[in-house]
């Protein structure tokens, strides 16, 4: 596979930025709302456990009111009810059905949320639950001109499937009860730790990896099997790959391109354009995979690339490679097929960080200035989309892109990891262009370091790697002061990636080398080869 397609897939990746967001967004209905002293309750989501004639169902979400009592946060303090569907449905007016001790079921619509929970207490039910006319979850605010309310029972709304089914379940005479609570969650989830620990990983991994995949010692009987092979190929430019310098022009064509490509995605999203770029992701997963696994192999092994087959349109190509290819091609299907599955973060992780590393291969940045604008550009393009464009388009693009399509199906261009010690469950998550913008610059400081022969606290690498896992420690700080709103995490990372290596050049008086390093032309090679010259990698 050619290098041309792993820019392409570079491209795509980039655009899923910086939105470490959880599965329980709620979609608010309004932004600002009246707040007095019977109206002050913070907004939170409920646990809704269910039983159906003593049988316990599968436990859903809601979310509680604006108003009303709070709900308990342990389920050991919460109380199960019986369900009784208010009569009329919509809960506007006195209810015909028996409510007292029980909790009153009824749909959206019609009049205010505190009008249909003054009803429901004036009936002696101890809770509401409201059937939202759709799949969200919606804020339950105070009317505008309320003065005081006196609603002194727990309010919550349920998304309408499940509301549909409680109601079914009645109207089929089933007895159904139900337990309301609000568990709280954790200040700090520790499964970002292990997110947290990806990213630098993958940076740090990508920087050495030429000295990973570098053979231990050579023979004179490899060289001689080297040179016969490589006579062998009849394809030559295509066994190794170029790396793909970049221009000043080129950072801010970037930028300007995935704008444009973010805004497709935010009117044009859809099933089959999500398909597109879970096919483009595995694809470029895949060239990733293979050329890590076959280098790590090839490094230990230096004569398995020695036996080759012919086939048509592929010439010659090793048997290991083509191994390599078929284990690699069956993981990525194998997470396509299981991509819903509880597990299948770990396979999207894998195939991702293997592309992340390839791609840091192949694209470079050979100075600070490129570096500058391209941080910079996308520094503005992260903030402007997920702060700014709201005032266009009345939604931030970021965040309704990276939600995905109403099927539920997400960008796979992210890290991803289940927040094993919050009740809410839900995911951290970390968009590629959270490391490879960083992730170029601190590859360019190892080189830059080998190459002026500069170790640790003398040199940039060591300095940058800190600055970014300190900045990545500032979003998820960030995350938690905005109450987990998705964070442009470029707003923190590029000043403590690309700002400390300007301090630090400024100081050591060498920020004019580091602007115009490289400028001098060169014929540079990525340094992902296979050990053994002229064996093509498929």
């Amino acid at each position: 596979m050619a290098s041309g397609l792993l820019r392409l897939v570079l491209l795509v990746s980039l655009i899923a930025l910086s939105l470490a967001r959880g599965g329980n967004d709620m979609v608010l209905d309004t932004d600002s709302t009246p707040k007095t002293p019977s109206c002050n309750n913070p907004y939170l989501m409920a646990k809704v456990r269910n039983w159906i004639n003593g049988r316990e169902a599968e436990t859903f979400e809601g979310a509680g009111a604006k108003f009303g009592a709070l709900l308990p946060s342990e389920k050991e303090n919460a109380v199960k009810l019986p369900v009784v569907i208010s009569n009329p449905l919509n809960g506007c007016n006195a209810s015909s059905s028996k409510l007292s001790g029980a909790i009153a079921l009824s749909a959206r619509g019609d009049c205010e949320f505190s009008v249909k929970a003054q009803v429901a207490q004036s009936g002696g039910a101890k809770a509401l639950v409201v059937i939202n006319d759709d799949e969200g979850l919606a804020k339950m605010a105070c009317p505008e001109n309320s003065t005081s309310l006196n609603i002194s029972i727990f309010v919550v709304m349920i998304p309408k499937s499940n509301g549909e089914a409680l109601k079914k379940s009645i109207q089929d005479g089933k007895k159904v009860e139900l337990l309301l609570y609000s568990p709280k969650r954790p200040v700090v989830d520790f499964s970002v730790v292990f997110l947290w620990l990806m990213a630098v990983g993958t940076i740090i991994v990508a920087s050495f990896w030429s000295k990973i995949t570098a053979p231990e010692k050579s023979d004179e009987r490899y060289n001689e099997l080297a040179e016969k092979e490589s006579n062998a190929g009849t394809a030559k430019d295509d066994s190794e790959d170029e790396v793909m310098n970049l221009s000043v022009k080129g950072a801010v064509c970037f930028v300007i391109t995935a704008s444009v490509f973010l805004l497709l995605l935010y009117f044009f999203m859809s099933t089959w354009f999500v398909w597109v770029l879970i096919v483009l992701f595995c694809i470029g997963g895949i060239e990733g995979m293979h050329n890590c696994l076959l280098s790590l192999i090839l490094r230990k092994w230096r004569s398995g690339g020695r036996k080759t087959i012919t086939l048509p349109l592929l010439d010659e190509v090793s048997i290991l490679s083509l191994v390599v290819l078929a284990l690699c091609v069956g993981f990525a299907v194998f997470w396509v097929v299981t991509r819903r599955a509880s597990y299948s973060w770990v396979g999207q992780d894998v195939l991702g960080i293997c592309l992340m590393i390839t791609v840091l291969q192949i694209a470079r940045l050979p100075n600070i200035k490129v570096a500058t604008v391209l941080l910079c550009c996308a520094f503005v393009y992260d903030i402007f989309w997920v702060f700014l464009s709201p005032l266009m388009f009345k939604d931030s693009v970021m965040v309704v892109v990276a939600k995905g399509d109403s099927s539920g199906e997400g960008l796979p261009m992210l890290l991803r990891i289940p927040r094993f010690f919050d009740p809410w469950g839900g995911q951290n998550m970390l968009g590629f262009g959270d490391v490879l913008f960083p992730g170029l610059l601190i590859v360019f400081s190892y080189r830059f370091d080998k190459e002026n022969k500069k170790r640790g606290i003398s040199g940039y690498f060591l300095w940058l790697v800190i600055g970014y896992g300190i900045g990545l420690g500032f979003t998820y700080l960030g995350l938690y002061l905005m109450n987990g709103n998705g964070q442009p995490a470029l707003l923190y990372l590029v000043p403590c990636t690309l700002g400390v290596t300007v301090f630090l050049g400024l100081i050591r008086r060498e920020l004019k080398q580091l602007w115009d390093y490289g400028t001098e032309p060169e014929v540079s090679r990525s340094t992902i080869e296979p050990a053994v010259e002229g064996t093509r990698s498929v």
